[in-house]
């Protein structure tokens, strides 16, 4: 493979206030790797030693009630990172990371990431710009919860678009994953999801090709609140 250059990592947001020499640090004896669909690529309670970029593909950030009940947390997309946390404090991993679609990734040392936090101020504010978007979107995805089925199954299906589309796009083509996916992240039981879903089609506001799904109407979405 050819190796990830410093210009394609400040493509991701996070590094784009970075300098070329400190985007050479961050690369230095960098791994990029490719992974099947449902591969555990970061297991809760590790020690990291490394963080990671996304450059294709889909994966979700998982956990487990105590009652063994699995939460999707969050999505992430082609541009994210993850695993970033390591570096602020040091801890073990505080969730699973797996592969919805096949991905490609690269894994960067962590203790260039952990100076460069420490020596630069903007880098370390577009961590903490990151790590806000995230807590705001969990807040907004927990409180849709106590939501009727249709809306947190829009809602799922709008995040899940987002995540696929570099325009992060609530109407754009999700990549073919199991339904139980999709139910998980709504936060719904399967059968209640494939009800729901199978409305959806009835009404015309949502679309299956070859597979992928896609909400073609966003009037629904635009009347709950969960688009502009």
């Amino acid at each position: 493979m050819t190796p990830l250059t410093p210009d394609e990592l400040a493509q991701a947001s996070l590094f784009a206030s970075l300098e070329q020499d400190q985007l050479r640090q961050l690369l230095d004896r960098h791994r990029e790797t490719q992974h099947a669909v449902d591969q555990v690529l970061v297991m809760e309670q590790d020690w990291g030693e490394s963080v990671f970029l996304l450059l294709s593909g889909l994966a979700k950030v998982r956990t487990y009630t105590a009652d063994g009940e699995e939460v999707v947390m969050s999505l992430l997309g082609a541009g994210d990172v993850f695993g970033e946390m390591v570096a602020v404090d040091g801890l073990v991993r505080s969730a699973d990371v797996v592969t919805l679609t096949p991905v490609r990734l690269v894994k960067l040392r962590i203790q260039p990431f952990s100076t460069l936090l420490r020596q630069h101020a903007m880098f370390a504010l577009a961590l903490a710009s990151l790590e806000t978007t995230r807590l705001r979107d969990l807040n907004r995805r927990f409180a849709l919860q106590t939501a009727d089925a249709t809306s947190r199954l829009l809602d799922a299906m709008a995040y899940l678009a987002r995540k696929s589309s570099k325009e992060n796009d609530p109407l754009a083509l999700i990549p073919p994953l199991p339904q139980k996916e999709i139910a998980l992240l709504a936060g719904l039981a399967r059968e209640t999801a494939s009800r729901t879903l199978s409305k959806l089609r009835s009404r015309g506001t949502v679309q299956e090709r070859d597979g992928s799904l896609t909400i073609v109407d966003p009037q629904p979405l635009i009347k709950r609140g969960l688009i502009d």
